[in-house]
């Protein structure tokens, strides 16, 4: 009999041990539910964050505050048969617009594509005095019957066209006229959106390791036309020099963390190699 209410009093024990220590397992829980939906947690974090305000334009924050350049890429693809001519009227037109001293642009550099779009022409325009003169530009050239003969003698010539406005680099050289002869080679990334503050923030250290043998020539990010796109422009004597030269920027140190932290920032990219025309001012 004795053994049996042993035996019971032990069980009642037992059970009680369990209740509690459900009781306590169901608190300790509770508390880690609370905790994880706490202001501080890290559920919440997930969902909420803190916007920081916004100080100013990623363009103010990223071009050259000093000068009010604004760019102009254009990409002219041509009919095989008509890209000489098409050079030496092209070359013609750019030639009077130069000399003439009521429009606010100037070419910084014609070429033809070599390696990349075959039978391509890339301009690059510089307006001196931001939209305003590209707006006077463009109203002068739209009463310009000399200019009007001119496009629609190109237009003969052309499959396709598309252009871009761009602003430079604070960080990056001025593209000024350089003789030649050289190899141009434009190096195009796509960025993911958000992301441009970042990918200057790199390439303002970066762009030091790439400046010994003076193949920096212009870097420029889109305004209008394809967005969150960045040109780098580089000069070289030719395709061998270009190798060697790239080659020794992964023997400085902080060049491949450069590389290493803007890879992730870019969807996609495109090289062109591109020969100069004749009448380009970057040779």
């Amino acid at each position: 009999m004795g053994s049996v209410l042993t035996k019971e009093s032990t069980m009642t024990a037992t059970c009680s041990l369990l209740a509690k220590g459900q009781n306590l397992y169901r608190h300790a829980a509770n508390l880690q539910v609370t905790r994880r939906f706490s202001e501080k947690g890290w559920f919440q974090s997930m969902f909420v964050h803190k916007v920081e305000t916004r100080k100013d334009a990623h363009s103010n924050l990223l071009s050259k505050s000093e000068t009010s350049y604004l760019y102009k890429m254009q990409f002219h693809n041509v009919k095989p048969e008509c890209l000489e001519a098409y050079n030496n009227l092209e070359a013609e037109v750019q030639r009077k617009l130069h000399l003439d001293q009521e429009y606010p642009c100037e070419v910084v550099g014609s070429w033809n594509t070599w390696y990349g779009d075959q039978d391509q022409a890339v301009h690059l325009w510089r307006y001196t005095g931001g939209y305003p003169a590209l707006t006077e530009c463009l109203t002068k050239l739209n009463h310009n019957k000399e200019y009007l003969d001119f496009r629609k003698e190109r237009s003969k010539m052309l499959i396709s066209r598309r252009n871009q406005l761009l602003l430079e680099f604070s960080f990056w050289n001025e593209p000024t006229p350089r003789p030649g002869p050289n190899i141009y080679e434009m190096r195009s990334y796509r960025l993911k959106p958000g992301t441009m503050i970042e990918w200057g923030n790199h390439w303002a250290r970066a762009i030091k390791y790439r400046q010994e043998n003076n193949e920096a020539v212009g870097g420029f990010f889109s305004q209008i036309g394809d967005l969150y796109q960045v040109h780098h422009l580089w000069a070289y004597k030719d395709l061998q020099s270009r190798e060697e030269t790239r080659n020794c920027a992964w023997l400085k140190e902080g060049w491949d963390a450069s590389v290493f932290y803007t890879v992730p920032l870019i969807r996609s990219m495109e090289s062109r190699i591109m020969i100069p025309t004749k009448g380009s001012p970057l040779q």
